[in-house]
């Protein structure tokens, strides 16, 4: 080899690695920009909310959702219901734990500024428990009325999965939000069993169990699936109205565990008032801040045990 030809053929080579350096960068930034839109969809849940809101704190959504706890904030909001996005959440949540910090601290005393932000952080959480099982009691007390529509629609000839895309679009939420991610779900090509089940590990409850085992197990079997759904919808209606019952007759428990620890902020707050600064000097040393802290500690304690006694499960 020449070489001329040696300097051709170097040329060429070049010239071909820096075309395919090109193209390499280029599907690399629109892979990029791709990437970013799909985030942006994702993060925003659409953009034109349906209140006709636009979504705040984007850019933290989106370094949220890259993170492992940010994607399991993600996945209890949407457990809840709650048309809020885990960026507007943790903004929300820290303004919250700076005002309590504030406040605590202005109207009590320096020591409590700590203790009412780990208070806040807590609410927090229980807001997002709380609304969970509000929507999962909603949703169960739809179950009747879920398993009526299907029977309904299966005695009707219409298969299963027919029937399901039915009951979203006739009922409304949560029930109905529900069974259309199950009617996608089954669009997308996941089998029923699948598509039922996750709906039973968003929203656990007994009865919903009771209700997937009953269609899963008529689905695999071929049986009659009509029957099983009256006899279900009978029991579901007997359930409904024993829970309902029950939390009547609980709801006096319930104020009293709520009515424990305000009774100890009262006192706080009286003590402070009637000699002030009794609180600034109490906890000015270790003794009186153990003190406090124990007793805040016992306050609690009163609180989760009468919740936990008036836990009954139906």
């Amino acid at each position: 080899m020449t070489l001329d030809q040696l300097v051709w053929l170097t040329l060429g080579a070049t010239l071909l690695a820096c075309v395919l350096a090109v193209a390499g960068l280029r599907s690399y930034a629109t892979g990029s920009a791709q990437r970013r839109d799909l985030v942006d969809r994702l993060s925003q849940t659409g953009a034109a909310a349906p209140h006709g809101r636009g979504r705040r704190f984007t850019a933290l959504d989106r370094r949220l959702r890259a993170t492992g706890p940010g994607r399991r904030l993600a996945r209890r909001l949407a457990a809840t219901g709650l048309d809020v996005t885990p960026g507007e959440f943790t903004v929300y949540v820290c303004a919250l734990l700076a005002g309590l910090w504030i406040t605590a601290q202005t109207l009590l005393a320096a020591f409590f500024g700590p203790l009412a932000a780990l208070l806040g952080l807590w609410a927090a959480a229980a807001f997002l428990r709380w609304q969970r099982q509000k929507r999962i009691d909603k949703f169960i007390n739809q179950l009747p009325e879920l398993a009526r529509i299907l029977a309904n629609g299966t005695q009707a000839g219409l298969a299963l999965r027919t029937a399901i895309t039915m009951a979203a679009d006739e009922m409304d939420a949560p029930a109905g939000e529900e069974l259309a991610k199950v009617a996608h779900a089954l669009a997308v090509g996941h089998s029923i069993d699948d598509a039922l089940g996750e709906l039973a590990r968003r929203l656990p409850s007994r009865e919903l169990v009771v209700l997937v085992t009953t269609l899963v197990l008529s689905h695999r079997a071929g049986g009659q699936v009509v029957g099983s759904l009256r006899n279900l919808t009978e029991t579901l209606e007997q359930r409904k109205e024993t829970r309902r019952e029950v939390k009547t007759q609980l709801s006096q428990v319930m104020m009293t565990a709520y009515a424990v620890p305000l009774i100890g902020l009262a006192v706080l707050l009286l003590m402070d008032r009637a000699a002030p600064g009794t609180l600034e000097r109490t906890t000015s040393s270790f003794l009186g801040q153990a003190a406090v802290v124990i007793a805040l500690a016992l306050y609690a304690a009163g609180f989760f045990v009468i919740r936990r006694m008036s836990r009954i499960d139906v």
